[in-house]
């Protein structure tokens, strides 16, 4: 309900007044966020399920209210619409982030990737790739794959299945 809202402010508003946003082309939530979009917009337009991961995990990693986060995520989504590659946004990540936090990012691919319960090869792929510009090593990243999937599998199953479940 709230997210309906929001989109009934957001085109109120207009696409051109949205465009002050609060996060520039450097900010690495910015990239990440981007990251995450492209991941959730793999396999088609993303499940309710992944929407509801996507805002979740950018409101509790970047401790944003949710009215941020849906701008983060907008402009997020603009970016990736214009970008051609993953390194626009890896780079960003690269000169803004220690380790720890380029593992997180790529945990955060991997929970969206899981959040519709099935994995695909397009989106391991992409991760994998993602993963690499980070500079966040094989072994990591599958370590991070096989802890993502075992939280997954543990959350008690809903009416919806796991991945409601998880939100």
């Amino acid at each position: 309900m709230l997210d309906g809202l929001r989109q009934f402010i957001a085109d109120i508003v207009g696409p051109d007044q949205q465009a002050d946003r609060t996060f520039d082309d450097n900010d690495y939530r910015l990239a990440a966020t981007a990251l995450l979009v492209h991941v959730v917009s793999l396999d088609g337009e993303p499940t309710p399920a992944e929407k509801r991961k996507l805002h979740s995990l950018i409101e509790s990693r970047f401790q944003l209210d949710p009215g941020t986060a849906d701008k983060l995520i907008t402009s997020a989504t603009r970016v990736e619409g214009d970008s051609v590659d993953l390194y626009r946004f890896t780079s960003v990540i690269m000169r803004s982030v220690n380790e720890e936090g380029r593992l997180r990012i790529v945990e955060m691919m991997w929970e969206l990737v899981y959040a519709d319960g099935q994995v695909s090869e397009f989106e391991d792929n992409v991760v994998w790739r993602a993963a690499d510009l980070l500079g966040v090593s094989s072994r990591d990243r599958i370590d991070l794959k096989h802890r993502v999937a075992e939280k997954q599998a543990a959350l008690p199953k809903g009416p919806w299945g796991a991945a409601d479940a998880a939100i």
